[in-house]
This record gives structure tokens, sequence and C-alpha cells, in this order.
């Protein structure tokens, strides 16, 4: 396991590198220090992060990363999926939404179909209790990969294809 997920991250780490230092004819405008942040990224991501991403966005979620859960929460030192979503879109989009999940369904953004997702869409779930009603939000990156503050792992990236996120889907929002 711990090989695999070793050569999983010098396989990320590698192709971004190449990516960022070569693959184009025309020269990228990455200082080092930019081109570092992108790498650094793409490993806590576990993704590869491609030239014509938001890397602000990537950037930003990456370093978010294992913050714990906190119902309530609004920092680093404790956040809920709300709150997160909330403080993504400020620091990245600047940009103000709702503070609760429900709300930022229903009045910050317009719904879209799963298979129109784009990066930086919001996706909403919700729970075993009420599975219309919204109890869970995080932001779409790619590749059907989502991040989001997690109760039981705190912030993380997840899959749209596991069973449980496709179970309680209600649906896309982009940000009016």
């Amino acid at each position: 396991m711990f090989n695999k997920q070793c050569m999983s991250h010098t396989f990320i780490i590698g192709m971004a590198l190449l990516f960022l230092t070569g693959c184009r004819t025309t020269r990228n405008n990455f200082s080092e220090t930019e081109m570092r942040e992108i790498v650094q990224a793409a490993s806590k991501l576990n993704m590869y992060i491609d030239y014509d991403d938001n890397h602000e966005l990537y950037i930003e979620a990456a370093s978010w990363i294992g913050t714990p859960y906190q119902y309530g929460g609004t920092s680093r030192n404790g956040i809920d999926c709300s709150a997160f979503t909330k403080k993504i879109y400020q620091n990245v989009y600047h940009k103000n939404i709702a503070r609760h999940s429900n709300d930022q369904m229903k009045i910050s953004s317009r719904r879209i179909r799963k298979r129109k997702l784009k990066e930086g869409d919001l996706v909403f779930f919700g729970s075993s209790q009420n599975k219309k009603r919204c109890s869970h939000v995080g932001i779409y990156l790619k590749d059907k990969k989502f991040i989001h503050a997690s109760s039981s792992k705190g912030v993380t990236v997840s899959s749209l294809h596991q069973k449980y996120w496709k179970k309680y889907w209600i649906s896309g929002g982009r940000v009016k």
C-alpha cells in the first residue's frame, strides 16, 4: 500500500514537473515559487493539475487538506462543509456566498446537471434523513473529484463515483 501511494505521488509530481517545465512551445509565466506550489497542491490532492486548470483554486483547496471537521467551524482549526465552500469562494473567486449548504444551493447558485459540472462548481448532497434537502456541499475539481469538509475525514478529496455520494447526490450548482 505504501509503495503504491508513494509511487502514485512520485508519478504525479514527476508529471507536474514535466508539464510545468517544458511541455509547451510557448514559455509559461510561472515563477519557481508558483511551480512549487502547484506541484505541492497536485501531490496533496493526489491529482494532476493541468496548465489550463485554475491553479489558484487547486493551491487554495490543497492548503485545507487535513483540516479537521467541526460543525459550525469557520477556521483552519476546524471547519464545516458550507464554511469551507464559502472560504474557497471568498479567497479564490472573491465572491460572497451564503453560509449554509441549503442556502448555497437555493440562493447562491443555479442548479446544473452532473454531466455539466465544471471546475469550481458546487456539488450538493442530501442525507439518510432527507435525500432531497441539501445537508452537504463540496467544490468540484475535475475528473469526477470534489473537495469537501467531511465529518469523518476533515477536508478531503472524494469521487462522485463512490457509492455513498451517488446515493445522496442532489445537484451541481454554478455560483451566480
